[in-house]
């Protein structure tokens, strides 16, 4: 089980696009692309957007104009350093500064735009799912 760290609502964010668009969307998980320090939630749908063509989409906060939406398709390119929490649970760093350590021993930082840690193994993201690159 993945623990993750949603910027929004994601059911709320779901529901809302998989009627608008007709398709199931899924909530991914929440990390900067390319070595940002600022994140956004990430979600999936299986079939290309019929006017963008991308298959998974990030949703931000910006300070002057409110929440923005990306294309986030770079996901499926970048590495994410999984380490056991306390609870058993798997966390991630989700951008650059975004240290986390555990009473376990266990640390991980760096999101996507480096790995660095202790007890982290490396996963990707396929298909709207986390997979351990082998």
């Amino acid at each position: 089980m993945i623990k993750h760290h949603p910027l929004f609502d994601t059911d709320k964010v779901c529901k809302l696009y998989s009627d608008k668009d007709g398709v199931p969307i899924k909530y991914v998980c929440t990390s900067a692309i390319n070595g940002d320090v600022k994140d956004m939630d990430i979600f999936y749908r299986e079939t290309p957007h019929p006017e963008f063509g991308n298959r998974y989409f990030g949703l931000f906060q910006n300070a002057r104009l409110g929440v923005m939406i990306t294309n986030a398709d770079a996901i499926e390119d970048l590495e994410f350093g999984l380490v056991e929490n306390d609870d058993g649970e798997l966390e991630y760093s989700s951008h650059r500064w975004d240290y986390k350590q555990f009473e376990n021993g266990n640390t991980i930082d760096g999101g996507r735009a480096y790995v660095r840690g202790l007890g982290y193994a490396i996963y990707k993201v396929k298909d709207g799912e986390f997979v351990k690159d082998e």
